[in-house]
């Protein structure tokens, strides 16, 4: 008997969310809609060009998301998987997928989108030699080829995955190296998104200014004016489930998040999904019919590489990974500084994650994240009979968002609960602490975590944490458990799968490649006299082509 695979597939690990405090539908206001109206909302300057492929981080990806589409896409309140520039994503072994395309979806420009343009914007993006950020996402696919994992090593030039097969113009194949029971989940990211043959004739000149897209807006004419916004219009040629009912979206690019908020007060700005840490006591007030607090699937870290000396994957750099766990206070900083939008973490997922408690009851060593000074204490002594600590401990962040006072708060405790030097370490903005993260130029941990891009909990461990991930920056490397991200992907979910999912954060949990600190809630506000139909999707974004704007 056939199986099928994307939306049977979907609907067994649907994501489900609580949508308490979104305010209501229509933002409390009567006015008449506008959509041809242009809404303007926050974001940071995207680290690298505008392609699906080359980004792994939240600045360029919600562009992205409006830019491009996917085979299947993700429906807001619920992270369910829905058909969107697919008619049919099937499989009967896990293995050898088939997808159909509809034959109705054109890109901006009005060219049809065809097979040939997932088959080539893929093998692009798996291609060593382009050092494509989210290259792995191709790691399943047969004939993928890693990069080099030294510094300064020749990448090799793979220019064609050898498990795409075009069967026609709008159908193409898809064989995997082993079974994946979540593969078809996985379609909905923006590194499967097609993109157009102009692409490929200068694909640097192509990221900076992507004018022909698949999604349901486009980016004007030279519209990304770095480090000030990025102005994207409707897509007119767009036929797929995300119609948007406005006429575009402008991203005001932000280096310090209290400006935001000014200007969402003021009028200046429609709607803000990024608050400074001044005003989560009193968002709710400022604007009463118009702001969310809700949970999503975003988990906050900080990671420390083990190339830092006195921190590798040894007796001393374990000792001193769990004495800092021990000695963050988590639960008070969730209090004091958040004002109850986070929660304090207990892995390295998220609670809204499909079977999580089934997988937190088998998952050894969580006990790390429990605040203990006097057991903190007493792994750091152990730590410093092996190798005296006198270096200043460093937390890099980006200074262009709310993250100052939390990384000091945390700072502050490991000076007072571990005796030692302890400070954050400023980046002007998000790309300069990306940058130094990636060329591996930051000399302390620095900030992290992750937004998900689909909902599986294998999304939050495979690439922060795996040797190949692409989000792996601290190159944490575990055989084990590569082993059992591998094995994990074979398994359909349910209780075999979920014991591995327990083994692997117990290997995480004794590792500690990365501190856990909280999950995240989403925190929003927006200008109800500006917009109307603002709500929040399950990892954390407005759903921009859902807003409307008010007719004055």
């Amino acid at each position: 008997m056939k199986r099928r695979g994307a939306l049977a597939l979907a609907s067994a690990v649907t994501l489900s969310l609580a949508l308490a405090g979104c305010g209501s539908s229509n933002g409390g206001s009567a006015a008449k809609a506008d959509d041809k109206g242009i809404i303007t909302v926050n974001t940071v300057e995207p680290q690298n060009p505008l392609i699906p492929t080359s980004t792994n981080e939240t600045g360029g990806g919600r562009v992205l998301d409006a830019l491009f589409s996917g085979l299947v896409y993700y429906e807001p309140k619920t992270g369910e998987a829905k058909n969107e520039l697919a008619e049919s994503v099937e499989s009967s072994d896990q293995v050898v997928w088939t997808v159909k395309l509809k034959k109705d979806a054109k890109f901006s420009d009005g060219s049809p989108i065809k097979a040939d343009n997932y088959i080539k914007a893929w093998n692009y993006g798996a291609n060593p030699k382009n050092a494509q950020l989210a290259s792995s996402f191709f790691e399943v696919i047969k004939g993928f080829t890693a990069g080099p994992t030294k510094a300064g090593a020749q990448a090799p030039d793979v220019p064609e995955l050898s498990g795409l097969k075009k069967i026609d113009d709008y159908t193409f194949q898809i064989t995997l190296n082993q079974p994946t029971s979540d593969f078809a989940l996985r379609l909905g990211y923006s590194a499967y998104a097609p993109l157009p043959d102009v692409a490929f004739k200068d694909m640097k000149a192509f990221g900076d200014n992507p004018t022909v897209t698949s999604g349901p807006y486009t980016l004007k004419d030279k519209g990304w004016k770095h480090k000030e916004s990025i102005e994207l219009v409707k897509n007119e040629n767009y036929s797929g489930p995300r119609q948007a009912k406005n006429g575009g979206l402008t991203f005001k690019i932000y280096l310090k998040s209290d400006a935001a908020y000014a200007d969402v007060q003021s009028g200046q700005l429609d709607v803000l999904d990024d608050l400074p840490a001044a005003a989560f006591s009193t968002f709710k007030s400022d604007f009463p019919e118009s702001n969310a607090n809700q949970p999503v699937a975003i988990f906050q870290s900080f990671t420390i590489p083990d190339r830092i000396k006195h921190f590798g994957m040894d007796e001393e750099g374990r000792l001193r990974r769990q004495a800092i766990a021990y000695a963050i206070d988590r639960e008070t900083i969730c209090k004091t500084i958040f004002q109850d939008t986070r929660v304090p973490a207990k892995d390295f997922t998220s609670p809204s994650m499909p079977n999580y408690e089934k997988v937190m009851k088998q998952t050894k060593g969580g006990e790390v994240l429990k605040f203990d000074k006097a057991k903190a204490k007493e792994l750091w002594a152990k730590a410093d009979a092996i190798s005296k600590y006198d270096d200043t401990f460093t937390i890099g962040y980006n200074s262009d968002s709310s993250h100052k006072d939390w990384v000091d708060a945390v700072a502050n405790q490991l000076k007072n609960n571990l005796g030692i030097k302890a400070e954050g370490e400023a980046f002007p903005d998000f790309k300069g602490l990306r940058d130094a993260i990636t060329k591996q130029t930051i000399k302390g941990a620095f900030r992290s975590g992750w937004q998900a891009d689909y909902p599986g909990m294998s999304n939050f461990l495979e690439p922060l944490y795996s040797k190949n991930g692409n989000s792996n920056d601290g190159k944490y490397n575990n055989e084990q458990f590569n082993k059992l991200m591998i094995d994990i992907a074979k398994l359909p979910v349910g209780d075999e799968q979920d014991m591995k999912f327990a083994e692997a954060q117990s290997i995480l949990f004794t590792d500690l490649p990365a501190i856990p600190l909280w999950n995240s809630n989403v925190v929003g506000v927006w200008n109800k006299d500006n917009v109307s139909n603002v709500a929040f999707n399950w990892k954390s974004e407005p759903v921009y082509y859902e807003i409307t704007k008010n007719a004055k």
